[in-house]
């Protein structure tokens, strides 16, 4: 499929995620060099949060972006009273965030995201959305150590202490909490 294709796909699939997640959003029709005006791929707000979003995908490259792209993002979203994000989709892979300030500057001047860093770092769908938060297990351990002493709480607590430990997996961890 040719890339524009797939891209402008991507976006309408991204639009109809966050359409999904109530927020009021839309595709910028002149984006991808459409018109001389620098705009991102897509606007979305919820009366709380507003987004100006440039997206990307890729099969599993590194995606690229120029600095020129970012600084037009970074530009357009302070005018507009938006928060600058970088959306970024790996093929069998969900969308993924980035404030610009967040990426991997190259030496010229160029931004890149890896697939690994995406799914390491990223805000993830759910916490752009509101629905979670992302907590690192070093505050879930300390806030597992500050309940009650609840059971179930301090089952909890056992396990990501096991896995701060590194006696047991992420994944064996999740197993024993489904």
């Amino acid at each position: 499929m040719p890339t524009n294709r797939k891209g402008d796909r991507r976006e309408r699939e991204l639009v109809n995620r966050l359409d999904d997640a109530g927020f009021a959003v839309m595709r910028a029709p002149a984006s991808g060099g459409a018109t001389q005006r620098e705009l991102p791929d897509v606007l979305a707000g919820n009366g709380e949060s507003f987004y100006a979003i440039e997206a990307k995908s890729s099969a599993g490259d590194p995606i690229y972006l120029t600095g020129e792209e970012v600084q037009a993002l970074v530009y357009f979203a302070q005018n507009f009273g938006a928060k600058p994000r970088i959306g970024v989709r790996f093929d069998r892979e969900d969308w993924y965030f980035f404030h610009p300030g967040d990426c991997y500057t190259t030496d010229g001047g160029n931004y890149r995201v890896k697939k690994e860093t995406a799914l390491a770092d990223g805000t993830d769908m759910a916490e752009l959305v509101g629905d979670t938060e992302k907590v690192t297990l070093a505050e879930a351990t300390e806030r597992g150590t500050a309940t009650t002493g609840d059971d179930a709480d301090d089952g909890v607590r056992k396990l990501l202490q096991a896995v701060a430990d590194g006696t047991l997996s992420v994944e064996e961890a999740a197993d024993a909490l489904a």
